[in-house]
């Protein structure tokens, strides 16, 4: 009797456990490191506003670029100069599209009929499914 009461308390603690763990688990999180001042502001507003809409599925951190704190984060990734915009999940900016290619969360996204030097590689479109493929 004491063995199967010692199991049973065994499974309900596993379960418990297993349960706590799938409601502890912590979203992903998407730093928007990024000057903070035109045509940056405007280039971000399509992701801002899409991530606004997303409710609680991401934690979302703001970065002043041109900060002391915003120049150690992008040291902290390797990075470092006039970098205008980088995207972080969950730490990274370098992600695998689905097709195999890779993209960086860095500089100016692609925005269509932007001016030289403002028309990125990357998407919201290519966050989005970045961070799509995160919360599965």
């Amino acid at each position: 009797m004491s063995t199967r009461r010692t199991f049973l308390t065994a499974m309900a603690a596993s379960l418990l456990g297993l349960a706590a763990g799938s409601a502890l688990a912590t979203p992903p999180t998407v730093e928007i490191v990024a000057m903070a001042h035109p045509p940056v502001q405007a280039a971000l507003a399509p992701l801002r506003q899409w991530l606004a809409t997303q409710g609680g599925k991401f934690k979302v951190v703001e970065v002043n670029v041109e900060t002391p704190l915003g120049e150690k984060r992008l040291k902290s990734v390797g990075l470092d100069g006039h970098v205008p915009v980088l995207i972080l999940i969950d730490g990274q900016y370098r992600h695998r599209r689905k097709d195999g290619s890779q993209v960086a969360f860095v500089n100016f996204p692609a925005i269509k009929d932007a001016p030289p030097g403002v028309r990125g590689e990357w998407t919201t479109a290519d966050v989005q499914a970045t961070l799509a493929e995160r919360i599965k």
